[in-house]
């Protein structure tokens, strides 16, 4: 089977708002499946569906105990504040030092339907936000201020051109909030 290609900034996939799944089945599951295969081997921590094309809210992660799928996610608490470098593999080989809640509470559910409820903090906490991001439309570069916008873009357009796009100024696929 195919790995999943993993959708980069400027895909306008990424930045919609993912709508809630509404059947949890075997399709999902083997989508799951695949989409932890492409993380693992990007390698990464965290994988969004609209980070692989598909508009629907559910994200698969491992934080070192294990494969896991979250569906229909919600942060219901946070708390306290923590700066922390972060990167995206949709945004590859750049990061940013992001301000997020230390501490959250998300709930969802889980392939077999059933109800899943975590409280995190730190890393742990961040991943969840991260994903949660990608859900709602949001990328790593919609954290950034003018500044730092202006020099992503820079090394970004750098990129794109040394990987042969046919877009000398790179615009059409650099969009910044």
């Amino acid at each position: 089977m195919e790995s999943l290609p993993i959708r980069v900034f400027g895909d306008p996939v990424l930045k919609r708002v993912a709508e809630d799944v509404q059947d949890i089945d075997g399709s999902l599951a083997s989508l799951c499946g695949r989409m932890l295969e492409a993380m693992y081997q990007a390698p990464g921590i965290g994988l969004a569906a609209p980070q692989v094309g598909v508009s629907k809210r559910f994200f698969v992660y491992d934080y070192g105990d294990g494969p896991k799928v979250l569906i229909n996610p919600e942060i219901v608490e946070s708390d306290g504040e923590w700066e922390f470098d972060e990167g995206c593999l949709s945004v590859p080989g750049l990061s940013w030092n992001i301000v997020r809640p230390k501490r959250i509470h998300i709930v969802g559910y889980g392939l077999e339907g059933e109800e899943i409820s975590i409280e995190a903090d730190e890393l742990e906490s961040r991943l969840y936000q991260h994903e949660m991001d990608h859900l709602n439309g949001k990328l790593l570069l919609d954290y950034l201020d003018d500044d730092q916008k202006r020099e992503a873009k820079k090394i970004l357009r750098q990129m794109i051109m040394s990987h042969g796009n046919d877009d000398p100024d790179g615009t059409q696929r650099i969009k910044f909030p």
